[in-house]
């Protein structure tokens, strides 16, 4: 079990802190400051520090060198998030805003374990292979075509100090791409920084990237440096680079052209080496033609190309994952070795995760914590396994999935775009009177019980001249 040690003064967040990691098969320690943290504990003994940025008596940044080889995680008010900045030049692995989403710290927890093994998670390991207990795997996962190319193309683009485009659908893992191109790079010793371009205000954009010095605007009442200044030696990560307003494209093009940045009312540039590594979930080359994104920036940005593709062309891919979650979340929760039905299993392999590895993920810790039994069957997944097969025979008959409110009228025209409800009205009302009950199930893929239950709901009464001309053809 992995031990992290919460320092925080104010108790109500402590409590609560040391509840949620617990929850999620930590074993937690508690400090209410840099004194009684290094007077109380051993340091060296846990996988994590995470401390609040102000405490009584000493900073939480006291604790990076006094941890030594153990990661320290930052936590930080929004007023005050500038200086977290500060507090990974120091060398905290990461900073996080309080109030936080609890899902967003346990990510934050568990990628950090993962990625910064202290030397105790190191002889766990090698007690546990010695032992011949299976360790558990980070990183990406994959077998199919798509990712083996994928992790061929990493591995050669890696080492270059190139500016790299990941390209996907939200939710694929742009950004396990771009820290595994950090992690197998020469800066790999280096900060990573990631930017989320569509999560900061418009307003705060220029400031949080490049810096500024004190009295440059209102507010301003001390120099701080940028997200790019920061990163200077390691990688600077931009995610949904397409969201990035014109006026900061600008003054990005100018880094990228020149290797220095000028914080924000400063007369001298300085000189800056970062390896830059941008994704989107957005078709730049088209954003670019509609004034949308600036060309010369598109083209400074676009030199190495990392395509990933969404889940549903994985093929078995997606299984093997949902079988791997299945697994970590039943570990993470103390619960016994739990498996997925067959039921579940045809609903992953078919459904078609617009949400892609997330939304599969999503799926799979939802299911563990609701299911009381040891199989997970697709209603737990959140799965209706009947509309995904209303879907699948649609999809072959050429009928596409809606992109707007249909307009139901008298167009027959099989390319109507229509919801699955309404797909599934109009083809039991078209056949109904040609085919008996069995035959429309067997075409829709469901159950008699599962249309007799969609005709109660829907309103859609048996059509009694079908079933009087069946009769008498039987007779």
């Amino acid at each position: 079990m992995k031990k992290i040690l919460v320092v925080e003064d104010e108790t109500v967040i402590r409590t609560a802190l040391r509840r949620l990691l617990e929850r999620n098969d930590y074993h937690i320690s508690e400090a209410g400051s840099v004194q009684e943290a290094e007077t109380q504990h051993s340091l060296g003994d846990f996988d994590l520090v995470i401390s609040d940025l102000r405490l009584p008596g000493a900073p939480g940044t006291d604790l990076i060198k006094k941890a030594g080889d153990v990661p320290v995680l930052i936590m930080t008010s929004y007023a005050s998030l500038r200086s977290a900045v500060d507090s990974m030049r120091m060398g905290a692995v990461d900073y996080i805003a309080k109030p936080f989403d609890h899902g967003d710290m346990v990510n934050a927890v568990e990628r950090i374990i993962a990625d910064h093994p202290t030397p105790r998670a190191e002889q766990e390991k090698e007690r546990a292979a010695s032992s011949g207990k299976p360790t558990s795997m980070t990183g990406i996962v994959g077998n199919c075509p798509a990712m083996l190319t994928l992790f061929d193309h990493i591995e050669k683009i890696a080492p270059t100090d190139s500016t790299v485009l990941v390209l996907g659908e939200t939710g694929t893992g742009k950004e396990l791409v771009a820290r595994s191109v950090h992690e197998h790079s020469l800066r790999a010793g280096k900060t990573l920084i990631s930017v989320n371009c569509a999560a900061i205000p418009d307003t705060l954009i220029e400031s949080e990237l490049f810096g500024y010095e004190k009295g440059a605007f209102t507010g301003a009442n001390a120099s701080r440096m940028g997200l790019i200044e920061a990163a200077d030696g390691g990688t600077l990560f931009l995610d949904e680079i397409g969201e990035l307003p014109m006026e900061a494209q600008a003054r990005l093009l100018r880094f990228i052209q020149e290797g220095e940045i000028r914080r924000i009312g400063s007369v001298h540039s300085r000189k800056v080496n970062v390896r830059l590594i941008c994704a989107t979930h957005r078709n730049l080359q088209q954003l670019a033609a509609g004034g949308l994104f600036r060309q010369d920036l598109f083209y400074r940005i676009n030199v190495l190309r990392l395509s990933l593709p969404p889940l549903r062309e994985r093929g078995k891919d997606i299984l093997h994952l949902a079988e791997r979650m299945l697994q970590s979340q039943a570990e993470k929760l103390g619960r016994k070795l739990m498996s997925l039905s067959p039921r579940a299993i045809q609903a992953i392999t078919t459904y078609q995760w617009p949400g892609n590895v997330r939304e599969l993920e999503h799926a799979i810790e939802r299911a563990v914590v609701l299911s009381d039994d040891q199989e997970i069957d697709n209603e737990a997944l959140g799965i209706d396994l009947e509309l995904v097969n209303i879907n699948r025979i649609r999809g072959q008959q050429g009928i596409t999935m809606p992109h707007s409110k249909p307009a139901l009228g008298g167009s027959n025209e099989p390319q109507e775009d229509l919801s699955l409800e309404d797909y599934f009205q109009r083809f039991v009302l078209e056949h109904q009177d040609s085919m008996s009950e069995t035959e429309l199930a067997q075409k829709l893929g469901v159950s008699r019980k599962c249309l007799w239950e969609r005709r109660q709901r829907f309103g859609i009464p048996r059509s009694k001249s079908g079933t009087a001309g069946r009769r008498k053809s039987h007779a």
